[in-house]
């Protein structure tokens, strides 16, 4: 009677068996090793800006004085991503 288990329970999970190896061996022939991607020389070379332009300093001018003339409109303040699209104009007069 032993025997008759043993060989019921290899009978029902050889299927389950052999599905899981055949998905794992699919997933592994999906994978493939020649597509690497490096990033550009150009990027290595050139440091990440740490001060900022005279352009930056006015969008951002401009931008708040956007944000304070909503405000002054509807009287409601600005919240976290609420930010409205913007136009930056370049040849307009500094701040």
């Amino acid at each position: 009677m032993q025997q008759m288990r043993v060989f019921l329970k290899l009978t029902l999970l050889s299927p389950l068996a052999m599905a899981t190896l055949f998905t794992a061996g699919l997933s592994a022939l999906a994978q493939t090793t020649t597509s690497t991607t490096t990033p550009t020389t150009t990027a290595l070379t050139r440091p990440k800006p740490t001060t900022s332009t005279d352009l930056m300093v006015q969008e951002a001018c401009q931008r708040q004085k956007a944000r304070t003339a909503k405000f002054l409109a509807s009287g409601i303040p600005e919240k976290f991503g609420s930010e409205e699209p913007f136009v930056f104009d370049p040849k307009a007069p500094r701040c």
